[in-house]
């Protein structure tokens, strides 16, 4: 909580508190993406990978570009932090703040994971999502929020004063890691902020900080997205479980999820091109 204001209001105070807000970035002039393809082709999907993503633990898989993967509650209710890169070029990274600034602080169908610059573009796009039906509750709160950084030691130290080694932070080092040629010290470079599936959270009404309720999230609920271009996902089942009351702990019930790599039909995706690289020239006014 702030401290409370050592200064007067002004006269006008009421007045400026009025202005009428405007949106930063107005979505309807993104490019669009073509949902009703997405939404054609998915109806006929043949699984080619999948990984099963241990509590506490994180895995990664690779998606090649103009497929499905979705993720999947599987055993009870568990919240996950996903990566995703550039297959080919990691410094392509997901750029959580971006695409909460065009969506919104949580996403669902329809609105696109976008990369970090200078390609920012979409990544993916969310063609299904199971808790869809939840929307806002009565505390502020939805689910798939891009408002949260990620669990981390660094934070844990600070607040807790130990050391915490099952954080998504953490986790998601090891298995960039583990699944590439990048040594530790630099996987720890391209971790980066996350969607936290199936998260409920949102700002308390009073003094605005981030909360997190438990998820609604159950076994056989899912989140899909269709790859815009070739990834390489990282996924951790956080150590809060389903985020009910402690965000980073051993004690506290956690479960596996399921990320599951679709392929369409021949010919399910004909006309479809991948997202160009943002045509901004670069020269940043010199």
């Amino acid at each position: 909580m702030k401290p409370p204001s050592t200064n007067p209001a002004p006269a006008d105070a009421s007045a400026r508190r009025a202005i009428k807000p405007v949106i930063c970035y107005p979505a309807t002039t993104l490019p669009a993406r073509p949902m009703t393809l997405y939404l054609s082709a998915r109806q006929q999907l043949d699984k080619m990978d999948e990984v099963l993503v241990p509590p506490r633990k994180a895995r990664c898989i690779r998606i090649p570009q103009g497929h499905f993967f979705r993720i999947t509650s599987v055993d009870g209710p568990q919240v996950g932090d996903l990566n995703l890169w550039n297959a080919d070029d990691p410094l392509e990274r997901f750029y959580s703040g971006k695409t909460r600034a065009l969506h919104g602080t949580h996403v669902s169908t329809g609105d696109c994971l976008w990369s970090s610059f200078p390609n920012m573009r979409p990544m993916a796009t969310i063609t299904d999502d199971t808790l869809d039906w939840y929307g806002w509750d009565a505390d502020g709160c939805s689910v798939h929020d891009v408002i949260g950084t990620r669990c981390d030691p660094y934070t844990n130290r600070l607040l807790n004063g130990t050391d915490y080694h099952h954080c998504c932070h953490s986790n998601l080092i090891r298995a960039l890691a583990a699944c590439s040629a990048i040594p530790l010290g630099q996987a720890e470079a391209l971790v980066h902020d996350v969607l936290n599936v199936f998260m409920c959270t949102g700002f308390s009404l009073d003094t605005h900080q981030y909360i997190m309720k438990a998820s609604p999230v159950r076994p056989g609920d899912h989140i899909e997205f269709f790859a815009e271009i070739d990834l390489l996902a990282a996924l951790s089942a956080c150590p809060g479980g389903d985020c009910s009351n402690e965000h980073s702990s051993d004690n506290t019930t956690c479960h596996p999820l399921l990320i599951e790599v679709f392929k369409p039909r021949d010919g399910a995706l004909t006309g479809w091109q991948p997202p160009a690289k943002n045509a901004y020239g670069g020269g940043h006014g010199l």
